[in-house]
């Protein structure tokens, strides 16, 4: 899972700062075949590997490992490639910011899904 909210923020943070990946691999010191496989979901970027990205990109670590909001179709188009999805069809992973009370309600629905899921 957070290989996944990794790779997506890194994705949307390289495209904020217009950095391509060969300028990105440059800069922190890990190959180009690293970080696409990285960016398609394929790879396993260790903390170190993580740090070092984060410090290229100028963005704390902790930022790159918080719930991504980006919709499929806008990671897909910045991987440049169709995201392997870590969900049985049917279900989708979203992020939100709510008020607490609504918060407490979306918890509950994902509380619900995730037992689901997990007896599948």
């Amino acid at each position: 899972m957070y290989n996944y909210i990794f790779f997506t923020n890194m994705l949307r943070v390289l495209d904020e700062l217009h950095m391509t990946k060969q300028e990105l691999a440059d800069k922190s010191g890990v190959s180009i075949s690293f970080l696409s496989d990285i960016t398609t979901g394929k790879g396993n970027p260790s903390l170190k590997v993580m740090e070092d990205i984060a410090k290229a990109l100028q963005t704390p670590l902790p930022l790159l490992l918080e719930s991504t909001d980006l919709d499929p179709a806008s990671l897909e188009a910045l991987a440049g490639e169709k995201m392997p999805s870590s969900l049985p069809p049917g279900y989708v992973r979203v992020a939100v910011v709510l008020p607490e009370h609504q918060a407490f309600i979306v918890k509950k629905w994902a509380e619900t899904a995730r037992k689901k899921l997990t007896k599948v």
